[in-house]
């Protein structure tokens, strides 16, 4: 390939991921817009305890849902990527193998149900609420396979609009009828991911067609399991990273503290919503760019995405971190009394990003290793929410509410292993590629300082009110605009571009 052309592709490249990157900062932001009101609703009108419960059963059926994806929402850009046969059938096989595995755990926990719903009576819907994995898994694939052709806005309308819109509405509206109640937000949350399916399946459908003439193949549904086991274990992993903390929690706290640890984990999931989308995007430039031996093509395309993601994760923090007891006082009370948990996750959510960038192409690059590290970082976590919860115990005073006793211990291991997994993901992807990759830069920090310092005013001289007002944005704000003039440079200023300027003059990339 030419100098010319191959600076031609990396232009298109980098506009599509411009493309995706608006796209899914829009989608942030309708989905912050969509998930404070459940919060909201849900401390309200069901409590601290109730949520707890909802958090612990929802978190065991996405665990299944995330096996039962068996890394296809990677894995099937390089099954695509391929061209072997009809995309249609590519998805169709996809799909039907997701379908599958979703169904034998959904049997399993319906057979079980005291898997989901520990030390709780099963009563109503509890027993059938598994069978809702299968609507996560089909949107999960048709979503990636709509990616691979960087066709995002479906995951904007599915995730961001559909799925918590319907949460909140059906929440709201069924907890004003007793006898649906007990089941109100179970409901709610299965009606929300059908409904979320539909809005994913139906582009899906209109984009490859429907997969005329094809017939699941059990050979090849095996070899394509078989060939996305390491990619499935990594995605599991990270995955089980994000939820194994209030999975251990459960077992020596609380229901109300349970509950409290889970909104601040909520309000902390819509950062990470932003390099998870990034994920199907990057997949196909990753994939073609190996095809093409690109290294350092592959190298700058991270190099860019990393930044873009720390630089919003890093603004985001601050601008939630020092509002935090305001925005989890909104939620209901006694909810404020997380506010070191929610600061401490956030911290964690910058600290993985590098790490998480660089996994995107090491499942790719060195598959075995990357999982190795995967699980190395998850018995880190493990190891040390365990050793400080007994140890927080002792360092806070008896009078410390139990949230802050038990909560902070969870989200501290997950802060460390998070620092973990970034340091020798980041470093083996460097050896790999022979490029650096992470996407740091001092700016930032510039950027950072001027945030906190306006953050301090902020929480001083401003009513919690106010602070959610006029201080949540004035932070965020001058995070903004010094990051602007003294970090961007020209190819960062095509995430906000009205058109991509890289298609026009492929020269300047």
């Amino acid at each position: 390939m030419t100098e010319k052309a191959e600076d031609g592709t990396r232009g298109a490249d980098t506009a599509a991921l411009a493309k995706g990157g608006r796209t899914n900062f829009f989608g942030f932001v309708l989905r912050l817009l969509a998930r404070l009101p459940f919060l909201f609703i849900a401390g309200q009108l069901y409590g601290a305890e109730a949520l707890g419960r909802f958090a612990y059963a929802t978190m065991i059926v996405e665990l299944m849902a995330a096996l039962a994806t068996i890394g296809l929402k990677r894995g099937l850009a390089k099954e695509l990527s391929k061209g072997d046969r009809p995309e249609s059938h590519v998805v169709g096989d996809g799909l039907v193998l997701a379908w599958m595995l979703s169904l034998i755990g959904a049997l399993i926990m319906i057979a079980l149900p005291q898997i989901v719903f520990p030390n709780s009576k099963i009563s109503g819907l509890d027993r059938i609420f598994p069978l809702t994995a299968i609507f996560i898994v089909g949107s999960d694939v048709t979503l990636a396979a709509l990616a691979y052709r960087h066709r995002v806005g479906a995951t904007v309308t599915a995730r961001s609009i559909v799925e918590p819109w319907v949460l909140t509405i059906f929440a709201a509206a069924l907890a004003f009828i007793p006898e649906w109640k007990p089941d109100a937000m179970i409901i709610a949350y299965a009606v929300s991911l059908g409904a979320a399916f539909v809005a994913s399946i139906v582009p899906c459908v209109r984009l490859f067609g429907l997969p005329r003439g094809w017939r699941p193949h059990p050979v090849r549904l095996f070899r394509m399991m078989r060939e996305n086991l390491p990619i499935a274990g990594a995605d599991a992993i990270e995955w089980a990273s994000r939820r194994i903390d209030l999975l251990i929690l459960g077992q020596f706290a609380t229901p109300a503290v349970l509950g409290i640890y889970y909104v601040a984990q909520q309000v902390v999931t819509l950062p990470q919503k932003l390099k998870v989308t990034f994920d199907p995007i990057l997949a196909p430039v990753i994939t073609n760019g190996l095809k093409q031996g690109n290294s350092s093509v592959i190298a700058g395309h991270l190099r860019q995405v990393g930044f873009w993601i720390l630089a919003a994760q890093i603004g985001i923090a601050l601008s939630l971190g020092m509002t935090g007891e305001a925005v989890l006082d909104l939620v209901g009370e006694g909810f404020g009394s997380g506010t070191m948990i929610l600061n401490l996750l956030l911290l964690a959510e910058i600290a993985y990003v590098t790490g998480a960038v660089a996994e995107t192409c090491l499942v790719y690059t060195a598959r075995h290793r990357n999982l190795m590290l995967s699980v190395a970082t998850l018995g880190v976590q493990v190891g040390l929410t365990l050793a400080f919860i007994p140890l927080f115990r002792e360092l806070f005073p008896p009078e410390s509410p139990d949230a802050a006793v038990n909560g902070i211990a969870p989200a501290a291991a997950l802060l460390a292993s998070g620092l973990f997994a970034t340091v020798v993901k980041s470093r083996l992807l460097r050896t790999t590629l022979g490029e650096p990759v992470s996407g740091w830069r001092w700016p930032m920090l510039l950027a950072a300082g001027a945030a906190f310092a306006v953050g301090i005013l902020v929480q001083r001289y401003l009513v919690a009110y106010w602070e959610l007002v006029l201080g949540l944005p004035a932070i965020l704000a001058t995070y903004g605009i010094v990051l602007w003039y003294r970090g961007f440079e020209e190819e960062d200023r095509l995430l906000f571009a009205g058109r991509d300027k890289f298609r026009n003059d492929p020269e300047q990339s």
